[in-house]
């Protein structure tokens, strides 16, 4: 039987005996009637019935310049006539190399060795043993450095390292066994402060926590991992301006390095190319994925110092090599579609057009204040987070049961919009060359899905 001649039904059936999704509930998705999206056009997701639906998570947060650009779609087909996959175990080829050398002129100052892999995950992975590896073999080694900092409602990936920097107890509670110990400091969540103070006259006080746990572990600390700006998946929590400023200096005060997570909040997200340029920091590692390729082909980097390199420079038989490597890192496909993005990034000056499109998106989301259960509206460029509660005036969570997020999503999928929640937090997030109008029918979905289900049920 051919692919064209199967109906949805099968498909569905098909789908649900033996398809395996991820952060999906499989008693709930067993029960559900999967749409099945056969193509995209610009900012669209189309299923086989025809449905159109406005893609408003971007893909998972890394659709950069919309669904089949011509100029994406072109990169990859002329790439595919030269070769589709070569390795860079032992071989070189064209598109990693004026990728790596790209990556290096637009990262903020100092990151000029690029590492390949192949996702968010897999680029905080690297980063991790790269940081630990360093402290053990550089010119004056500094062999108790094997310790990490890392935040509460943090997010960094899936593989274990990244797990055990991870602090959301929903996501990686279960695999504690597993897991390495961290330092955890507060995460700087200003909606529910864990420290129980408010801003501005808190003056970043959980500043403070991070540097009681460096003081108390003098040369033990390898790396501080943050999210630069936004923890993604712990509700799009915002964090005050000057927190990630005040972090550069702690780790510069205590000889340690820092890895900026950006794949999530890079590639224009946060209304620069990069989350670090809006603090004027250049961290120690950077590690980037999603928008990396316009979202088009699974491919990450990890971006670091001459400095750290340069405790891995020797011969094979100095054992400084760094044993780390995927079968797929640098793939001359995915090299080639993201030196395609990024030459859009320049031609179609999109990093020019977003104050106005931040702007916007302000406005229209002053307009979910108006709802008696939006407790917070959280947002950072083109990056928002909309929390839900029961009590306003309380701030009291909805019970977990009710699913009101997973309810106004569920409307908006039947309104044409594809949106997901993180918990009772509606999350914004447009591809950054959204244009207005498309922008605006997001919201007034969102809008009118949230007021008929926190209003009546």
């Amino acid at each position: 039987m051919s692919a064209e001649t199967l109906d949805d039904a099968t498909l569905r059936a098909w789908d649900i005996a033996h398809l395996w999704h991820p952060f999906t509930p499989q008693g709930d998705w067993a029960e559900s009637t999967p749409i099945i999206i056969s193509h995209a056009d610009g900012f669209d997701l189309i299923d086989t019935e025809g449905n159109r639906y406005l893609d408003g998570v971007g893909s998972l947060w890394c659709n950069v310049h919309g669904h089949r650009h011509p100029k994406l779609d072109a990169a990859i087909r002329d790439q595919l006539d030269r070769v589709a996959h070569s390795t860079l175990l032992g071989l070189t080829h064209r598109p990693a190399i004026e990728l790596a050398r790209r990556l290096v002129e637009i990262t903020p100052k100092g990151l000029n060795r690029v590492f390949f892999s192949d996702d968010g995950s897999t680029a905080v992975e690297v980063a991790l043993k790269l940081a630990y590896q360093y402290f053990q073999q550089k010119a004056q080694p500094e062999p108790k450095r094997t310790k990490f900092l890392a935040f509460t409602n943090a997010y960094h990936g899936d593989t274990l390292g990244d797990v055990s920097l991870g602090g959301i107890k929903g996501f990686h509670g279960l695999f504690s066994p597993l897991l390495f110990p961290v330092l955890r400091a507060p995460s700087p969540h200003c909606y529910r402060c864990p420290i129980q103070l408010t801003r501005p006259s808190c003056q970043i006080a959980c500043l403070g926590e991070v540097a009681r746990l460096l003081e108390e572990h003098p040369g033990e600390v390898a790396a501080v991992v943050i999210e630069p700006l936004v923890q993604g998946a712990a509700g799009m929590i915002v964090h005050p301006e000057g927190f990630l400023r005040g972090l550069r200096e702690l780790t510069h005060q205590h000889g340690t390095l820092l890895i900026a997570d950006e794949v999530a909040v890079g590639f224009g997200r946060t209304g620069k190319m990069f989350a670090c340029e809006h603090e004027d920091v250049s961290p120690d590692i950077l590690c980037l994925a999603k928008g990396l390729t316009g979202g088009y082909m699974p491919l990450a980097a990890t971006l670091t110092t001459d400095q750290v390199h340069s405790a891995f420079i020797g011969s094979a038989a100095d054992g400084k090599t760094f044993a780390h490597g995927h079968t797929f890192c640098g793939n001359p496909l995915g090299a080639a579609v993201a030196l395609a993005n990024l030459e859009i990034f320049a031609s179609e000056k999109l990093i020019d057009q977003l104050p106005a499109k931040v702007e916007h998106l302000s406005r229209r989301l002053e307009e979910f204040h108006q709802l008696t259960h939006v407790g917070d509206v959280r947002q950072k460029g083109l990056i928002a987070g909309i929390e839900l509660v029961a009590d306003r005036a309380t701030k009291t969570p909805y019970p977990s049961e009710n699913l009101m997020g997973r309810q106004i999503c569920n409307l908006a999928r039947s309104l044409g919009v594809f949106i997901r929640p993180l918990g009772d937090v509606l999350v914004v997030m447009p591809a950054p060359a959204m244009p207005l109008d498309k922008i605006d029918r997001l919201i007034d979905v969102m809008l009118s899905c949230t007021y008929q289900v926190t209003e009546f049920k």
